[in-house]
């Protein structure tokens, strides 16, 4: 007998205007009979003027660099998807629009909230292969604890309780949304994932995200970066690189 699924939220964080995306996504998501519905993104080129929680000019001192318009209305796109989770108070599943569901994920996906292990925040997507340590093993898949950065927000999966937590933690937007969900640091919570992933790219760049191939931080600019990191320790009540 299959297990009954638990109350979950499916959200796929989409640009309005890109519809081919979407009828992409509609067919993806025929994988599952889980009800599912578009989070409408924050079009980070039609932005007027940045959000409050962006001061360009000490991201370009803390970082090296300014982020993308579009890397600011991702972030706050994912913002909108934690604040759902909060408010509907059941785990949300948060999909990017490039996305491809493995053919068992709707099955991976009730194992996982049924599993008995205490989990709060789950990764189902990574860019890149980082080692891990098993937790528990659920049907096909595997929950563990990734050592090391696998970065990449196309899916996770999290509870209201996490969803609050990102909030509070980002009343400024200084680096990408997949880079903060690796900053232990500055959130202090201790993420999951499933391995082998259940969800993968489509290698298409996402409409709501144009992240440049940025070259490495060097000279004069990463000399006053590391100094002005320092300074933000010491002297901010809440620094955006702390030291734990």
């Amino acid at each position: 007998m299959n297990s009954p699924r638990p109350p979950i939220q499916i959200l796929v964080i989409s640009l309005a205007r890109s519809l081919d995306r979407r009828t992409k996504v509609q067919q993806e998501m025929k994988k599952i009979s889980i009800p599912w519905e578009f989070l409408d993104a924050v079009d980070g080129s039609s932005l007027k003027s940045p959000p409050v929680e962006y001061k360009a000019k000490k991201v370009k001192r803390l970082q090296g660099y300014f982020l993308t318009p579009n890397e600011i209305g991702c972030y706050l796109s994912h913002k909108e998807a934690w604040k759902r989770c909060v408010k509907e108070n059941i785990p949300t599943l948060v999909l990017e629009d490039d996305f491809i569901l493995s053919p068992d994920f709707e099955g991976s996906l009730v194992a996982l909230l049924n599993s008995p292990s205490a989990w709060s925040f789950v990764r189902l997507q990574g860019l890149y292969e980082v080692p891990s340590q098993p937790i528990e093993t659920l049907n096909n898949i595997q929950l563990v604890r990734n050592i090391g950065d696998a970065v990449g927000a196309t899916a996770y999966l999290l509870k209201p309780e996490v969803a609050q937590t990102l909030i509070e933690a980002s009343s400024d937007i200084y680096e990408p949304v997949d880079h903060f969900l690796e900053h232990y640091q500055k959130h202090g919570l201790d993420f999951l994932a499933v391995r082998p992933y259940p969800v993968d790219i489509t290698r298409v760049q996402s409409t709501i995200d144009d992240r440049p191939e940025r070259t490495p931080v060097k000279g004069c600019t990463k000399l006053v970066r590391s100094i002005s990191r320092i300074l933000d320790r010491r002297f901010s009540a809440t620094p955006w690189f702390p030291k734990h």
